[in-house]
């Protein structure tokens, strides 16, 4: 079965490379069948594979302890004082990923960019205090601003989205791509849980990452731990925009926010850099010229999964639960949902369209829904079975007399 991560590498390489089917298929190692294949495939192949613990994990705690005081210490040394019996390979792969957090930092040198070649992403959380659905509130540390930036032009796209998790992250960085109108070649990232992380000396990206970057066709980056200058760009920007952007402002919601945010960011890219001597504006369009186009078929993003309609009749997705119509209880139905919009669908007719609530632990329930759920019960409740009428026989008094031994009545008074 062919990888997820092969699949999108053949992808790339014929969108960004521009290489012929045989060709892939000689630098792959596969059949141009194969190739065939996953270039009309309309998605990833799924593969699932369990999740395993390691052997050095128990050990980790003593060998950051070691790090922390000698960063170089060999691995071979740290198995001696840890008293390691198991193979060096799993434990020196364990310490290479864990001692760049302890080495000091290399010194940055000065880096350029060719148009249409990266964009850096990251997320900036605002610290402020915004008001969302149903009273509650949310903080920095749970207030996720999706942000990327293009090397060359220094173009800024930004959106606030309700979690960090896949669903949210992908459906935003397909916003800001598709407003962008075109793809970078190589897009930066920090090791994001939900994108991926850096291990083993190379970029691991998640399934759903190599599943959104081959349909996109192009190459995902994971940058080492502790080296914030792979991604001075976005990380500049994060603090251009707490200076300039939130000084002096309020805010009712997220729509509010989203609509200042994007109104300031159309302003804030016609500014003069003095890196560039020019705007971003003034270099966006060759750097647009030089990116990959946007895929025919938009990336699947978003929460999607089926599910049979219980009688309580609600679906729970983030935390909180959305009424489904009743009529469709016992049914198999079909959930959609994205960053404003859930939906539920029947055999393709919508029984349920709700705005997305960023509160949680809510119930939303739609008022035709209730209503309906009131009138199927009380049409339940009007049904009444009555039992059958059956006629019981009189038994005569004289067959308890004879029974209990009693004489007949002889009409004589005592």
């Amino acid at each position: 079965m062919l990888s997820v991560e092969d699949w999108a590498e053949i992808r790339r390489l014929h969108r960004n490379e521009r290489l012929p089917i045989k060709a892939i298929a000689r630098v792959m190692g596969i059949s141009r069948n194969t190739v065939r294949s996953a270039l009309a495939a309309d998605g990833p192949p799924k593969y699932q594979r369990a999740k395993t613990g390691s052997i050095v994990d128990p050990f980790e705690p003593r060998i950051r302890e070691l790090l922390q005081q000698f960063p170089t210490m060999p691995a071979t040394v740290i198995a001696e004082r840890i008293g390691w019996e198991h193979s060096i390979r799993v434990l020196s792969g364990r310490v290479a990923e864990l001692r760049p957090v302890y080495l000091p930092p290399d010194p940055a040198s000065r880096t350029t960019y060719q148009p249409g070649e990266i964009a850096q992403c990251d997320f900036w959380f605002p610290p402020i205090t915004l008001p969302v659905d149903h009273g509650q509130s949310r903080t920095s540390t749970k207030l996720p601003v999706l942000t990327m930036s293009c090397g060359y032009s220094r173009w800024l796209s930004a959106r606030l989205v309700p979690t960090r998790g896949a669903e949210d992250l992908f459906a935003g960085w397909w916003q800001l791509i598709d407003q962008l109108g075109a793809v970078p070649r190589v897009l930066v990232w920090d090791g994001e849980g939900a994108v991926g992380r850096w291990r083993h000396r190379r970029s691991e990206l998640t399934q759903d990452c190599q599943g959104f970057r081959g349909t996109l066709g192009a190459k995902v980056l994971i940058c080492k731990p502790a080296d914030p200058e792979t991604k001075g760009i976005i990380e500049r920007n994060h603090d251009y925009l707490e200076t300039s952007f939130l000084p002096g402002r309020s805010f009712t919601g997220p729509a509010d926010f989203n609509r200042q945010l994007s109104a300031w960011l159309a302003v804030a890219n016609t500014r003069r850099k003095r890196v560039l001597g020019c705007a971003p504006a003034d270099r966006i369009d060759a750097d647009r010229h030089a990116m990959l186009t946007l895929p025919p078929v938009p990336p699947t993003t978003g929460w999607r999964f089926s599910t049979r309609l219980a009688r309580d009749h609600y679906i729970r997705l983030d935390a909180n639960d959305y009424s489904v119509h009743p009529a469709v209880i016992g049914r198999r139905i079909e959930v959609a949902a994205d960053l404003a919009r859930v939906q539920v669908r029947c055999e393709g007719a919508v029984v349920a369209d709700h705005t997305r609530v960023w509160a949680k632990h809510q119930t939303i329930s739609d008022p035709e829904h209730v209503k309906a759920a009131v009138a199927l019960r009380r049409d339940r409740m009007s049904v009444v079975h009555r039992p059958a009428e059956t006629e019981v026989q009189i038994r005569a008094l004289s067959d308890y007399d004879t029974a209990l031994g009693i004489d007949d009545y002889d009409g004589t008074v005592a």
